[in-house]
């Protein structure tokens, strides 16, 4: 379980997260909802540990990570997955060496174990035969994939997804949801996706919160999204073409 207490972060002076009580579930798929600018992928930023908070504290299954030692926070880190919106591979390595990566920075197996476990999690999101290439060579889905490979290499209790389908067609966006689901069930991780896409919300989710102007603004299960009564909220989803449906 991951829980936020009392969080706020500022840029430049300003607030852009006010005040924010979460808590993410363990063993689910929690959402991070709410039109650009509204502070979601900060909150998701700050929760990892890239932005560090003015005010309040992240818990991880009870450990304190915004003010804890170095040591403590390395050790929450090792147990972290982040796929980041554009993937965020290494250009100048190959797609093994990309998947590597965290294995290099968080353990002390040798080469022979790190390709190992590295092809692995490469077979484990369907890709075969690519370790040689960059990532250059790959379409945008295979992209996605690779950094989902990353991100499981080193079988962490917590995964995070920015924004997972960005940039994809439809079709590969769905295959991506449904990659993330049966990930999330394997590692039996607390999963926290980052998102705008309503479609997946309504197929995915198990917990959702809607992020209004750096503010929770409504929190509930997937089931409630479509009968809400909050403004901000039902014109967020009017937005996003399933007004036919609500």
């Amino acid at each position: 379980m991951i829980e936020v207490k009392k969080l706020w972060k500022f840029f430049n002076g300003t607030a852009v997260l006010q005040d924010i009580n979460a808590v993410f579930e363990p063993g689910k798929i929690n959402m991070i909802i709410g039109e650009s600018g509204s502070g979601k992928t900060v909150l998701l930023k700050c929760i990892v540990g890239l932005y560090r908070p003015e005010k309040g504290q992240i818990f991880y299954d009870g450990r304190e990570f915004t003010s804890s030692s170095d040591k403590l926070r390395k050790e929450i880190r090792r147990e972290i997955g982040m796929v980041f919106q554009g993937g965020a591979l290494f250009d100048s390595l190959t797609i093994l060496e990309n998947v590597m990566f965290p294995l290099e920075m968080f353990t002390n197996l040798d080469y022979q174990s790190r390709r190992k476990r590295a092809i692995e999690a490469l077979h484990r999101v369907n890709l075969f035969d690519v370790e040689k290439l960059y990532p250059i060579e790959l379409s945008g889905g295979m992209r996605k994939r690779v950094a989902i490979a990353r991100a499981i290499v080193n079988r962490p209790k917590y995964l995070f997804f920015d924004e997972p389908n960005s940039g994809l067609d439809p079709i590969t966006a769905r295959v991506i949801d449904d990659l993330i689901v049966e990930l999330s069930r394997e590692y039996n991780t607390t999963t926290i996706i980052n998102t705008h896409d309503l479609q997946s919300v309504l197929s995915m989710s198990e917990k959702v919160i809607f992020i209004y102007q750096g503010q929770k603004w409504w929190e509930g299960q997937k089931e409630q999204i479509l009968k809400t009564e909050n403004a901000e909220l039902k014109r967020f989803i009017r937005a996003s073409g399933l007004s036919e449906i609500i």
